[in-house]
């Protein structure tokens, strides 16, 4: 033991060229409001042309759609802008609020005076028809026919996409090289590539890196993993709060937006009537198939060797406003993780920094003022650094 601290069937009968004609026409309105709105900003719609800024490519071989915001247009004369050097590709959450998150990454990278160097890219996990209700943003094209479909859960778990023809097709954790590639492939000037989740899409990045082909050449791959639900751990230990020398419940350190209050925390073992706490997607345990690997040290070995920057409201906690404490995992294999957000984040980076990677630790940036909500993670002055890869 040791101790370590603290959408709608006329829409999609229009030809596609339209369909992006016209969104991108209606994402325009949004540049005069605030990032907490779902439009992203005019500007990072197209580099000076018509081109949408909604856009598609086909993984691997597979005959199906993957979609993506981007801020700039492959197709637009060269001489337009300065080549970008660098992608930021942000992850939506279980709502599949990617136009939101998009606009708070490019907010991000605006505040940085970083928009024509910094490619900023947000992909959508499209749902089918039947299941999107359930996890779907107002302002986000529905999936159309062609396109590659996952459910509200699985893409976060690196599950298996469905084909247009009803057969299996890659998965999410594939698809995301397979952007990597095309981007790099789209605009071969970029040697930095930041995959950054926020939420369920931190879920997913984080899940994710462990498994993650290595990147085109002569590209450096990040991630930052921003206020998760839940985290891959890669033993079966898990964290203990403890005060004054004793174990104490985690309400007793939470006293103060720091999480921890004036607790340390010791790895434990877990209780054994949690038959699921080490179970995939809480650890290593019952891998699915299209994630089988070598084994799990060769998981730990990856992780522990990538370039990962994390992020955590400092309101991300308790049971307050702006906090979605609905939504959050409350299964046993989560709550052995911590009561909350904050605190998990918390957990989990002294536990990597004590267990995976001690000599390279990792930061964990706490952003002042913010609970559950991308629109003032991503832009704050905090996490720009993580997010533009200027923390290193």
């Amino acid at each position: 033991m040791f101790l370590f601290s603290s959408r709608f069937n006329l829409f999609m009968r229009w030809p596609r060229a339209l369909v992006a004609m016209v969104f991108c026409a209606l994402m325009s309105v949004a540049v005069a409001q605030p990032v907490t709105s779902v439009m992203a900003p005019s500007s990072a719609c197209a580099d000076g042309s018509a081109a949408p800024c909604y856009q598609s490519f086909q993984p691997g071989a597979v005959r199906g759609d993957f979609h993506f915001y981007a801020s700039r247009d492959d197709t637009a004369p060269a001489a337009s802008k300065p080549a970008p050097t660098s992608a930021l590709i942000a992850i939506h959450g279980h709502p599949r609020d990617a136009n939101k998150t998009f606009a708070a990454a490019f907010k991000a990278v605006s505040q940085a005076g970083a928009t024509d160097r910094v490619l900023v890219v947000a992909p959508v996990f499209q749902v089918g028809a039947a299941q999107s209700g359930k996890c779907s943003t107002a302002g986000v094209p529905a999936a159309q026919p062609g396109d590659l479909l996952w459910t509200c859960a699985s893409w976060l778990e690196g599950g298996a996409s469905a084909l247009p023809d009803g057969g299996e097709g890659p998965g999410a954790f594939a698809a995301m090289d397979a952007l990597v590639a095309e981007l790099h492939h789209r605009w071969p000037s970029l040697t930095t590539v930041t995959v950054a989740g926020f939420s369920a899409g931190a879920q997913m990045v984080q899940h994710a890196i462990a498994f993650a082909a290595p990147p085109p050449a002569g590209v450096r791959l990040r991630y930052v993993v921003a206020d998760p639900g839940s985290w891959l751990y890669f033993d079966a230990m898990r964290p203990q709060p403890m005060r004054q020398g004793a174990p104490v419940d985690w309400s007793a350190c939470t006293d103060d937006f720091a999480g921890l209050g004036d607790c340390t925390v010791v790895k434990r073992q877990p209780d054994a009537s949690c038959a699921g706490v080490n179970r995939w997607k809480y650890g290593t345990d019952g891998l699915p198939p299209l994630l089988a690997t070598p084994d799990a040290a060769a998981l730990r070995a990856r992780y522990a060797d990538a370039d990962i920057h994390y992020l955590a409201g400092a309101r991300d906690t308790g049971n307050g406003p702006g906090t979605y404490y609905g939504i959050l995992d409350k299964s046993c294999g989560a709550m052995a993780q911590g009561p909350y957000r904050l605190q998990r984040a918390l957990a989990y980076a002294a536990y990597e920094r004590a267990v995976l990677a001690p000599a390279a630790p990792r930061v964990l940036t706490v952003v002042p003022g913010c609970a559950h909500d991308v629109a003032c993670v991503f832009p704050s002055a905090a996490a720009r650094a993580a997010l533009l890869g200027t923390d290193r």
